[in-house]
């Protein structure tokens, strides 16, 4: 009797455990569901975008203005003078604030990345210069060593002091303290670093057009969404959405190679969505959020991770591939923004024919075929031997396509 209470026991105990791992099981399988959704869609947890809260925000800022803490060129204008009035809030994402305004009788956008500008702490050098009551003892030099050194940080780059440009504001005088807190806070946003330093170099890149504290304002133009039939508000598509679809792809493509040739740096972009583009007047493609936007530099240290197989090598549209021997990611990424575009972008126009339009039956078989070669090379992905091959075939079939297409409006 001693013996079969001991083996029921003994049955109780593995049935326990079994039960256990069972249980272990299915909750690691729900946490991994949970941690690859928040991967794919990070907005599932985003605060809720309210006009209240919006308004509080920028109560706060204003007062901090008023108190001193905080400067900027559009402070004065939003705070006192009423000419930038806030109209919507358009999204909260991972902290993020992203605002409407209108400034001036024009439509702009107010971002920041943290809400409260207390979020930003200046370093400890600076702390100590701002403790200073002499504003004219600042040493610039000191300070323009450490801009550079934030810039270095955020995007990878190596400036000298004296080619910081716009990210340079006037720090003597009145309000110099308040001036080089809004400073700081602002060269700790990547995206407003990256958009400063584009400056009139870009017209893919909206230009920045001041800043209150640690917000800064940009030109609005109304961005994609999957949900449109032509993924954009495209300009002049009442008059045909064939003649404004390839202005628009021809602009991408210019974008792709303005991105890859023009600057000292490859500037790669690891977010390409709809949603992350907007389209101007004159059909130019613009990225109006360069969150994750990188030059060659801090793309490499992005994707030198660890890792146990390819898919640890992904960063977001950015793939690298493993060194399965060294448990380490390659440095250098093996796809191309040329190719995510296509797949993400071109694909939707050009998978099937452009219906009412007036081009061949013969070229828009080419064009899909070299939009599918694009989107799904057939040699390994990001070759870089065959991604000039592909642009300029799809350079030369969009061109062959505005022509027909003016051919028979004449």
């Amino acid at each position: 009797m001693a013996r079969a209470a001991g083996a029921r026991g003994g049955r109780r105990r593995r049935c326990g455990r079994g039960a256990l791992l069972a249980c272990a099981a299915w909750a690691a399988g729900w946490v991994l569901a949970a941690a690859l959704l928040l991967r794919a869609h990070p907005g599932v947890l985003s605060e809720r975008c309210t006009d209240e809260k919006s308004r509080r925000i920028l109560a706060a800022l204003c007062q901090d203005y008023a108190g001193g803490v905080l400067e900027g060129d559009l402070c004065e204008d939003l705070c006192v003078a009423g000419r930038l009035r806030y109209r919507r809030c358009l999204y909260y994402e991972r902290g993020k604030k992203v605002l409407q305004a209108d400034w001036r009788g024009r439509p702009v956008i107010l971002k920041a990345k943290e809400e409260a500008f207390s979020s930003f702490r200046p370093p400890g050098p600076l702390q100590d210069l701002a403790s200073e009551q002499d504003g004219q003892a600042l040493p610039e030099a000191e300070l323009r060593l450490l801009v550079a050194g934030e810039v270095r940080s955020a995007l990878g780059l190596e400036l000298s002091s004296g080619s910081l440009g716009p990210l340079w504001p006037r720090l003597r005088g009145r309000r110099w303290r308040g001036r080089l807190a809004s400073l700081w806070s602002l060269l700790q946003q990547e995206e407003f670093v990256l958009l400063s330093l584009l400056q009139g170099l870009s017209q893919h890149a909206p230009p920045v057009l001041g800043s209150c504290g640690h917000f800064y304002a940009v030109e609005y133009l109304a961005a994609g969404s999957p949900h449109h039939p032509a993924l954009f508000p495209l300009p002049g598509a009442s008059r045909g959405m064939a003649r404004a679809v390839s202005r628009v792809a021809l602009s991408f493509l210019d974008l792709v190679s303005h991105f890859d040739n023009d600057f000292s740096h490859r500037l790669h972009l690891c977010d390409i969505k709809p949603e992350n583009f907007a389209i101007r007047r004159d059909f130019t493609v613009v990225a109006i959020d360069m969150d994750m936007a990188f030059f060659e530099p801090k793309m490499r240290e992005i994707l030198g991770q660890n890792c146990t197989e390819d898919e640890d090598c992904n960063f977001f549209d950015c793939f690298s591939k493993c060194d399965l021997r060294a448990n380490k990611c390659g440095s250098q990424r093996v796809n191309s923004n040329l190719q995510v575009i296509c797949d993400k972008i071109l694909r939707h126009w050009f998978s099937s024919p452009l219906r009412g339009s007036a081009i061949s039956r013969d070229l828009q078989l080419q064009l899909r075929e070299a939009v599918r070669e694009c989107a799904d090379p057939g040699r390994p992905v990001g070759d870089p031997q065959g991604a000039p091959d592909v642009f300029w075939k799809l350079q030369r079939l969009l061109q062959a396509t505005r022509r027909e297409l003016q051919e028979a409006e004449n």
